[in-house]
């Protein structure tokens, strides 16, 4: 299979984003989905631009979108082997309509259950990570993986942590004690996995994730040398609905480090 040009990827996403979503930020109508989650006017229009544009240059790739029927989500999670986008057209919605400038879109290409292809975009900054399974990862063009470990100790590092989605005990534990040096909450998973590919931050803790929201991401983290499990100590990446958990730092000894306090704790 001749997987997609990044390239023209790249161009055909940061094209969609900044057409639909950048005129209509933090000047949208919200509403609420059952779950509880915002969904805005924007969602809906930059999930139709992006799966028009992709079936134009990639008509042989099923298509699966955050934005559609819980009934296409079941069926469309059990196709694709031969090919699989997997699209959160707005990752950050709240942030998006309250003016929040931390948002993004995270694409995957799936293929016979794994992922060989990630790309995050942030249209506020320009910025676009992106990956290809074997090969690397990349920001805007420049190596994600060549930067050498910051041997940085736990007790120093700037944590990423979900607090909302975490078991009580384990988020009264770093409420009370925490182990990093300090802690911040972004509101875009997407964007979180990219951040800590960048090493803008440290460690990472999530407790729960949708495959859209972790899809393209980890392909970039782990491409630039990152490593993740869940909680539970398997891997993320599953081709599935359920949610999964994250516990992940981009440099390996601090990855082990953080991984043996959260296990000790969970």
């Amino acid at each position: 299979m001749n997987l997609p040009d990044l390239k023209l990827l790249r161009g055909l996403v940061r094209d969609c984003a900044q057409q639909e979503l950048m005129p209509r930020f933090a000047d949208v109508s919200r509403h609420v989905k059952m779950d509880g989650s915002v969904v805005t006017d924007a969602d809906h229009a930059m999930q139709d631009r992006v799966e028009k544009e992709l079936a134009i240059h990639w008509p042989e790739f099923i298509f699966l979108g955050e934005e559609m029927s819980a009934q296409r989500h079941a069926a469309l999670a059990e196709a694709g082997d031969e090919g699989l986008w997997v699209l959160d057209p707005l990752d950050g919605t709240s942030n998006f309509a309250a003016g929040i400038p931390f948002f993004s879109v995270s694409l995957a290409l799936l293929v016979n259950g794994r992922v060989e292809i990630g790309l995050v975009y942030d249209p506020v900054r320009d910025e676009a990570f992106y990956a290809q399974r074997g090969v690397g990862a990349w920001l805007n063009g420049l190596s994600l993986g060549t930067r050498a470990p910051l041997n940085l100790p736990l007790a120093r590092s700037i944590a990423v942590v979900d607090f909302k989605r975490l078991e009580r005990a384990l988020a009264a534990q770093l409420g009370a004690a925490p182990p990093y040096g300090s802690q911040r909450n972004f509101g875009s998973s997407a964007l979180d996995w990219c951040w800590l590919a960048d090493g803008r931050f440290h460690v990472y803790l999530h407790g729960g994730q949708k495959l859209w929201d972790y899809a393209a991401g980890i392909l970039i983290l782990t491409e630039a040398g990152g490593q993740a499990v869940t909680l539970g100590g398997e891997d993320v990446f599953h081709v599935g609905l359920e949610s999964r958990s994250v516990v992940a730092a981009r440099d390996p000894e601090l990855f082990q480090t953080w991984r043996a306090w959260v296990e000790a704790q969970h």
